[in-house]
C-alpha cells in the first residue's frame, strides 16, 4: 500500500507514527510544510521537517512535542545574555547540530530536499520525508504592533507573541512562485490514499496547498482528512487564531467545509471527526466520528486504521 500524507508539525508527526504502526509494510511518503521555516543567526531552521523527522526517528521530546529529547539550552542562555533579538526562539544545543549541517549543505549548493534526505539517513524515520518545495516560502502574519500595522514572520507571531496579536491576514510569501520539490507530485500520483493529518489547516496544510500543482494533483487521488478541532477547540496549539484570520469557525464541521468536497471542487472524499463532534456534516463528504485524541500510540494507531478503512470503503 502506498500512502502519502501532507503534514505540519506536532499533530501531524504524532499521527504519522500511528500510520506507521497501523500499516508497517506500507510505503509512506510525507510532504511537509516549509512555510514555518525561518533563518536565525545565519541558520536555516525547518521546524516542521525536524519535528516529523525527530518524532518518527525516536528522538523527539515527548513532553514538549518538539525539539530533541535530553536537550540542553546553553547556547540559548548565552544568546539571551547577549540580548540577541531572536533569543525568544528555542534553539537547543542538540538541535543546533541539525541546523548547522543543513546550513553547510545548503551553502554547498544542495537543495532542501537533498539535505532532508541526508539528515534522515541518520534518523531512519521509516518514511520518505519531502519538503513541499525546494523554493523559499515563509508565512508572514499581518498584525498591529505599537500602533503600526506590519507583517511579521509566523514564528514571531506564534512563539514570541503566542498568537495573541489579532491577525489581519496570513500570507505565504513566495508560495505563488514556488514549485513542488522533486518527488512530491509523483508521491501524490502513486498514492492509494492521501491523508490530511490533524495539522493546522491554515498554516500547515493550507500552505502546502498553495504550492503550484499540489492541489490539482490531489484531485486525482482519494483524500481522507482528520479534524484538528475537537469539541470546538484545537487539540493542540492555537489553530483557532489562524482560523479566525481567514474567517473560518473553530469547529470540526467548519474546517471540513473549508477543505470542501472533491465533488464540489474541494479536497475531501471523507472526513474524520471526534465523537464529541458526531453531528458534523460536510456536504458531499462521508463523515465518520471516532476518538481523535492521541493519548498514546494505541489510540493514534486506531485513528490511522479508521482513516485507512474509510479510504478503502
Amino acid at each position: 500500500m502506498r500512502i502519502t500524507a501532507l503534514a505540519g508539525g506536532v499533530g501531524g508527526a504524532r499521527f504519522l507514527r500511528g500510520v506507521r504502526a497501523a500499516v508497517p509494510d506500507a510505503e509512506l511518503t510525507v510532504i511537509v510544510n516549509t512555510g514555518d521555516d525561518i533563518t536565525l543567526y545565519g541558520l536555516r531552521v525547518c521546524p516542521d521537517l525536524d519535528t516529523v523527522m525527530y518524532t518518527l526517528g525516536g528522538a523527539i521530546d515527548e513532553e514538549r512535542g518538539w525539539g530533541r529529547v535530553g536537550e540542553t539550552w546553553g547556547a540559548k542562555t548565552e544568546l539571551e545574555a547577549y540580548g540577541a533579538p531572536a533569543a525568544w526562539f528555542g534553539l537547543g544545543d542538540r538541535d543546533l547540530a541539525t541546523h548547522l549541517v543543513r546550513r553547510q549543505m545548503m551553502d554547498a549548493g544542495y537543495p532542501l530536499s537533498q539535505v532532508t534526505a541526508a539528515l534522515c539517513d541518520r534518523w531512519q524515520p521509516g518514511a520518505t520525508l519531502l519538503p513541499m518545495s525546494d523554493d523559499r516560502v515563509e508565512t508572514h502574519v499581518v498584525v498591529d504592533v505599537d500602533g503600526a500595522r506590519k507583517a511579521i514572520h509566523f514564528q514571531e507571531w506564534w512563539i514570541k507573541h503566542r498568537a495573541a496579536l489579532p491577525a489581519h491576514a496570513i500570507v505565504a510569501v513566495g508560495a505563488e512562485t514556488a514549485t513542488p520539490a522533486p518527488g512530491v507530485l509523483d508521491a501524490i500520483a502513486a498514492a492509494d490514499v492521501v491523508l490530511l493529518p490533524p495539522s493546522n489547516p491554515v498554516v500547515s496544510i493550507g500552505t502546502i496547498l498553495q504550492v503550484k500543482g499540489i492541489r490539482d494533483a490531489l484531485a486525482e487521488r482519494p483524500v481522507v482528512g482528520l479534524s484538528p478541532i475537537v469539541g470546538d477547540a484545537p487539540v493542540r496549539g492555537m489553530a483557532d487564531a489562524c482560523l479566525s484570520a481567514i474567517g473560518v469557525e473553530t469547529t470540526a464541521e467548519a474546517v471540513g467545509r473549508h477543505y470542501g468536497a472533491r465533488s464540489g471542487g474541494g479536497l475531501l472524499d471523507a472526513w474524520l471527526v471526534d465523537t464529541a463532534d458526531a453531528g458534523a456534516s460536510v456536504p458531499g463528504v462521508e463523515v465518520l466520528a471516532v476518538p481523535l485524541l492521541m493519548h498514546d500510540l494505541e489510540a493514534t494507531t486506531a485513528m490511522a486504521r479508521a482513516a485507512l478503512e474509510l479510504a478503502g470503503a
